[in-house]
């Protein structure tokens, strides 16, 4: 048992009977009344993310975890094949429980989170980043740079990203996994 003191980013606990993990949180102390913690959880069955609120010093239930290095060989419809770097043994996990499914390259090291109790896999963690290489761009239109626009541009996944007008096709692009948008092109 744990208690709200012990809320931290990515902590898995047991909420209204299934696995969540914690997205966000604030610790709140209010001029008048108790303390609070105000969360935002995902939760790891269903993806679906919900708000909740604990009172401080409430008793939580965490979930045990390990976190493996997997790296992602390879999609096959909706399951994704994962080998772990250490032992080699061959997982597959369904698309609704990755974050990014599109911007994920085969050969990509990712951290697996493992239920010690179970030993089924709770969440997968991407890298903060991912290189691409853009492999469908239009062209930029000449004068229209005055503002920030920008255009989008297929990646080698097969994912679409807005990028800036300078962008074209062959271009090595560094993109942010939590929110699949463009940070800058990177140069060989």
């Amino acid at each position: 048992m744990a208690s709200t003191s012990d809320i931290r980013n990515g902590l898995c606990i047991k909420f209204n009977h299934d696995i969540y993990k914690i997205i966000e949180f604030l610790h709140v102390k209010p001029g008048k009344g108790p303390a609070f913690v105000r969360t935002k959880l995902r939760s790891l069955t269903t993806g679906k993310v919900l708000d909740n609120t604990f009172s401080a010093g409430h008793k939580i239930d965490d979930v045990r975890v390990e976190t493996h290095t997997y790296q992602f060989l390879y999609a096959e419809g909706d399951e994704f094949h994962f080998m772990n770097a250490e032992t080699f043994e061959q997982i597959s996990l369904n698309k609704s429980i990755l974050d990014a499914p599109g911007l994920l390259k085969e050969g990509t090291n990712v951290m697996v989170q493992v239920n010690t109790e179970t030993d089924l896999p709770l969440s997968v963690d991407m890298p903060a980043s991912i290189i691409l290489e853009v492999t469908y761009a239009e062209p930029g239109v000449k004068g229209n740079t005055a503002t920030n626009a920008t255009k989008s541009a297929t990646v080698e996944t097969g994912a679409t990203v807005n990028v800036p007008l300078f962008i074209n096709e062959g271009d090595k692009i560094k993109i942010d996994t939590a929110s699949g948008s463009y940070m800058e092109r990177v140069k060989e």
